[in-house]
């Protein structure tokens, strides 16, 4: 019988730099990776709940914002990856302060289409238009978008849900009601360097 260290070594590759590793050692490691991707829509869930108290001047804090913008989206009959971008768009704040919405779009990338990216990278730009005039900067900077496939698709967003989404007063949505449409949008990457040439996940 195999203690828990026999198991270990099992499970793990046997290599200490890469230069030396083997098919078989990378069996292994695809073979955790495919486990540990799976829980991926949970630490995004968790990352989001550290938005919590977070209120940064505003009248509501930076989550009760993230649910309330994915609950608008929601009732006015978005798609699920719509959706969810709406929920995850500020995911950011914490750990890229100067630029979250690069956050949240490459934590997404995978998973979603071209408007949506766009959408979610250039929403800051874009939600300047209701505030930059106010702190000295150009509310007009979205305009160097003007022209753009999706410039209209991202200024719908900003006007109908990120920036109409500060009401104390409104009803959101819980967490745990997006959690099925999160596991479902990132189920199954659609463009990632681990894609094979047959449009399969190298780790499935």
């Amino acid at each position: 019988m195999l203690d828990d260290t026999d198991m270990k070594e099992k499970a793990q590759a046997g290599f200490h730099a890469m230069v030396d590793g083997t098919a078989d050692d990378y069996q292994k490691i695809t073979a955790a990776f495919a486990t540990f991707s799976k829980t991926l829509p949970d630490r995004v869930m968790t990352h989001l709940q550290l938005l919590q108290g977070d209120f940064g001047g505003f009248a509501i804090d930076r989550f009760e914002h993230s649910l309330q913008t994915a609950t608008r989206a929601f009732k006015d009959g978005r798609d699920n990856e719509y959706v969810v971008c709406a929920l995850i768009h500020d995911i950011g704040d914490l750990l890229a302060t100067f630029n979250h919405p690069e956050l949240g779009a490459a934590m997404l990338k995978p998973f979603i289409s071209d408007a949506n990216h766009f959408m979610m990278q250039n929403h800051g730009i874009f939600q300047g238009y209701y505030f930059f005039h106010h702190i000295g900067l150009d509310r007009d900077m979205r305009e160097s978008f003007r022209g753009h496939e999706h410039f209209e698709y991202t200024a719908q967003f900003c006007h109908q849900y990120d920036q109409a989404a500060f009401d104390p007063g409104y009803e959101s949505m819980p967490l745990e009601a997006f959690a099925p449409m999160l596991r479902e949008v990132m189920a199954r990457p659609r463009n990632s360097i681990y894609m094979r040439e047959d449009g399969k996940a190298a780790f499935d």
